[in-house]
């Protein structure tokens, strides 16, 4: 199983804003009360396309319905993840109107390309008992050890979890995750913005892990894989710089996409350990991180599946 691709899904948005739903327990969101917050998040995303098409990396580009109002739609590895064996996941949404961002369109722009979908694998049945679990926002995937990482929180059931293991054939790694929230330890949102599992190294915010068994648990996994541990800081975290992700461009040259204030956040020695083994690729995603609450990572749904 490969752990980075050249391919990744990517949708323009037409109605991004701060959404009201996700902000209930998201908090890394502001509202900047710009009636023009689509446009600039248009403009950042269309920046970072071109970079990433600039080192060969295969950007797939759909548009967002504006008819559906789906302000997070830029955000597609929330909701579908590909898999190598053919197989696309579907997962349960906490906010309702993410549920519309799932787009099975999308999937022929896929197949025109000359990918081959042979299964999907569908949790969104588990909305309706207000269990979710949001792809690789939740999950880290490591999928050459096949193992999968998560912090449990509202947006990430532990049943479901395990089902998605069972079925996809991973190890869970299991832990919680917290951030400071007005004086109080509350549970971080999603898994991938505290945590980035790469070919040979992983970035995370050990901090986050109040619970030392769990913690060394998590370490535990990733040093028997051969992962370089690279700590970052709950401050760093809140700059985004979790919130990266390994992908391939030209020559299958290797990439740490970040953005901007993930990137100027590390340390020269954690930049010096990335470089070690990729470089780095960030893009100034402001206006999409203050709004919408994620980052470079969760606007990369990488694609894994074979070619017809």
């Amino acid at each position: 199983m490969q752990q980075i691709t050249n391919t990744v899904l990517m949708v323009r948005p037409v109605a991004f804003r701060m959404n009201e739903q996700t902000a209930v327990n998201n908090y890394f969101q502001e509202d900047l009360n710009d009636d023009n917050v689509n446009e600039r998040a248009q403009a950042e995303f269309d920046a970072f396309v071109n970079k990433l098409k600039g080192v060969g990396v295969n950007v797939i580009v759909v548009d967002d319905v504006k008819e559906d109002d789906t302000p997070d739609s830029i955000f597609p590895n929330n909701w579908v993840s590909f898999h190598e064996n053919g197989e696309i996941a579907l997962y349960p949404m906490f906010a309702d109107n993410r549920r519309k961002e799932r787009r099975l369109e999308y999937f022929a722009k896929l197949e025109a390309e000359g990918f081959k979908i042979t299964n999907i694998v569908d949790y969104t049945a588990a909305e309706e008992e207000d269990y979710f679990l949001e792809g690789t926002g939740s999950l880290i995937l490591d999928r050459e050890n096949q193992k999968a990482y998560c912090a449990i929180s509202p947006r990430a059931d532990e049943d479901l979890l395990i089902e998605f293991c069972e079925d996809f054939e991973f190890t869970p790694v299991i832990f919680h995750a917290n951030q400071d929230v007005g004086g109080k330890r509350k549970p971080i949102y999603h898994t991938n913005v505290m945590m980035c599992v790469a070919e040979e190294f992983a970035v995370i915010c050990l901090d986050t892990i109040d619970d030392k068994k769990e913690r060394k648990n998590v370490l535990k996994h990733l040093k028997k894989d051969g992962k370089e541990i690279i700590a970052i800081s709950e401050a760093q975290m809140h700059e985004f710089a979790g919130n990266m992700l390994q992908v391939k461009g030209a020559f299958d040259k290797k990439y740490l996409v970040m953005s901007a204030s993930a990137h100027e956040s590390l340390h020269p020695d954690q930049v010096a350990k990335i470089e070690k083994y990729c470089e780095i690729l960030s893009s100034d995603l402001e206006v999409i991180e203050t709004c919408g609450g994620g980052s470079a990572r969760c606007m990369l749904a990488e694609v894994f599946l074979p070619k017809e």
